[in-house]
């Protein structure tokens, strides 16, 4: 299905040729851009008179007086100011986008749990109409935890735009196309790329290939950062030159439109009568970005043992606590496994993370059976997981030469904070009711007998 109502028509800034057109590289960069000559003002940011009739106005992602290396804000110049609008907020109805504290006392969360993909609705959905909400974690009013969800998105979305004032949203796809027309620029999105949309961040969401379906973590705290890499040094996991951030890109239009904003875990609308993604030019390193999975570079044990996951993180979102996220983002992808002697799978084991997993494409090495793209699992904080009995007898009995493990790509939602059930998780998604039972099998090796393995 491909659904281009909406085409792209908005005016862009022109950017350096190459593989990269319409983005600037860099994560964390000051950046800036415009989309007319001469829109940004140049040795100071709010001019008696800005060119071209615009409007100065800036977006802030932290407080005014953050330390100078954590200060993020971006500023706008702007056909409109954001403030102009028609009517009042009204509060709307989206049913299925539920945010933390959100305990059902009919849905029990304690457990191990998997889901198959959850499948396509046979209505069309849009970004707001299609989110379904998995889980929840912490409490959105104090700005801490995050929820986890599943996006399914047939239709663009017509003269409607949303921004989340509760958080920043980091969005996986699964599959099919989307394109994020944004105040700042616009991100084209496919399978095997993330992008993480700031809090405050307007947009709007079109099909470019449906049906689509994704992930999202929608982070309430501090927002995602590239982690510390200590020993490891400057090089490999996540590299900054590899995010992209949109050019300026803006369009004039006059068609009554809505805006739906999230706050305070509730939806609330308001009319205007044009569209509001009519940033001229921009400069600021508060903005969207994108960055290409593939471009991750693993590292791991190269003689014996296996590294805690932790290894594998792409981006991490800091707590109050040194050390212990309030969420991370970790990629399990490609990657040679050469360690001798060594158990190579995740091992077993319990921790104080709640651990979110979802299947891109191909097949995840802890779970060879009922783990297919799309699916999702969830190991809340303390509860035992690890391999099935099929992956632990593979293991254990390997010729342990170097191995190349290729198409599989997974990934992983994880929280100091519980992991609560939604009623939709819980009753509507295809939940794996035999999911422990791939654990049944295991047997008792032990005997007493000095030596044995």
């Amino acid at each position: 299905m491909n659904d281009q109502t909406q085409p792209r028509d908005m005016v862009q800034a022109p950017s350096l040729p190459g593989p990269h057109a319409g983005y600037m590289p860099g994560f964390g960069n000051d950046f800036e851009t415009e989309a007319l000559p001469g829109a940004l003002p140049q040795g100071m940011n709010s001019p008696q008179k800005v060119n071209y009739g615009l409007y100065g106005e800036q977006l802030s992602g932290t407080a005014f007086t953050a330390p100078s290396h954590q200060n993020e804000r971006t500023w706008c110049y702007r056909i409109r100011p954001s403030v102009k609008h028609s009517h009042r907020y009204g509060k709307i109805d989206v049913p299925y986008w539920k945010s933390a504290p959100h305990v059902d006392p009919d849905v029990v969360s304690l457990g191990q749990y998997r889901w198959d993909p959850v499948a396509h609705d046979e209505q069309p959905l849009t970004w707001l109409t299609g989110m379904r909400t998995m889980t929840t974690a912490g409490d959105v009013n104090t700005q801490v935890g995050m929820a986890s969800h599943i996006y399914l998105v047939t239709q663009s979305m017509q003269d409607q735009y949303f921004y989340s004032a509760d958080s920043e949203l980091l969005v996986v796809p699964q599959e099919g196309r989307l394109r994020f027309c944004t105040e700042l620029g616009i991100i084209d999105l496919e399978p095997k790329e993330i992008a993480v949309l700031p809090r405050g961040l307007l947009y709007r969401v079109e099909v470019l290939e449906g049906p689509a379906r994704g992930f999202v973590c929608e982070n309430y705290g501090q927002k995602f950062d590239l982690p510390g890499r200590g020993p490891i040094g400057a090089n490999c996991m996540a590299n900054r030159r590899d995010f992209k951030t949109p050019v300026a890109a803006f369009e004039d239009r006059e068609e009554p439109s809505s805006v739906v904003i999230k706050w305070a875990g509730q939806f609330h609308e308001t009319k205007i009568g044009h569209s509001p993604l009519d940033v001229v030019a921009w400069h600021g390193n508060y903005a969207p970005v994108k960055y290409d999975l593939r471009t991750y570079c693993p590292v791991g044990a190269i003689l014996f043992d296996h590294p805690d996951p932790s290894i594998f993180t792409v981006l991490t979102a800091p707590s109050g606590v040194e050390g212990t996220a309030n969420i991370d983002f970790v990629l399990f992808r490609e990657r040679w496994m050469v360690a001798e002697d060594t158990f190579r799978p995740p091992w077993y084991h319990k921790n104080i993370m709640s651990e979110l997993m979802g299947n891109i494409y191909g097949q995840y090495d802890a779970k060879p059976q009922g783990f297919v793209p799309g699916s999702m699992s969830l190991h809340n904080m303390m509860l035992p997981h690890g391999p099935d009995k099929n992956a632990f007898e593979g293991a254990s009995n390997a010729d342990l030469q170097a191995e190349k493990l290729d198409n599989t790509m997974s990934f992983m939602f994880e929280t100091r904070f519980p992991q609560h059930l939604t009623r939709f998780a819980a009753r509507e998604a295809p939940l794996q009711d035999d999911y422990i039972d791939c654990w049944d099998s295991l047997e008792k090796k032990f005997d007493g007998t000095p030596g044995k393995k």
